[in-house]
């Protein structure tokens, strides 16, 4: 396994988002009654209530939203510098991720970011453990 920290990929509330990961796509709790996508994973849809959510796949690319250069090192697993972009991503109204940049990044608000995603090895019980990578594309 890597030496960085990873997530806890089998809980029931986010195991589908990291079972789509691992087949290379990006998914979200979509509403089957509404359509509306509820990010992060709760047992029911944050439009309507209903409890008829299923993983669906979004498109691996959004917006820079907003970000921060970390300075300061808080775990031994993340050297600093990093950026850490909040994203927009692409048809989904309402749906923000979180994602790493190596260093300085140089971003703004018309940054587009892609997806591809990190392969961290396998847990303890032999799950696999694989990440979205963001990248960033051209701006328009």
């Amino acid at each position: 396994m890597s030496a960085r920290l990873a997530p806890t990929v089998v809980d029931p509330a986010s195991r589908g988002f990291f079972a789509a990961a691992a087949e290379g796509r990006l998914a979200v709790l979509t509403c089957t009654r509404c359509g509306g996508h509820t990010h992060l994973p709760r047992p029911y849809c944050v439009h309507c209530d209903a409890d008829a959510l299923e993983w669906r796949e979004v498109p691996p690319r959004g917006r820079v939203r907003s970000w921060t250069v970390v300075e300061h090192q808080v775990h031994h697993s993340f050297p600093t510098p990093y950026t850490v972009v909040l994203i927009d991503i692409d048809d989904s109204p309402g749906v923000r991720m979180i994602g790493y940049l190596p260093g300085r990044a140089e971003v703004d608000q018309n940054t587009v970011l892609h997806a591809d995603f990190e392969d961290l090895g396998r847990d303890a019980e032999g799950n696999r453990i694989i990440l979205p990578r963001w990248r960033v594309g051209e701006t328009q």
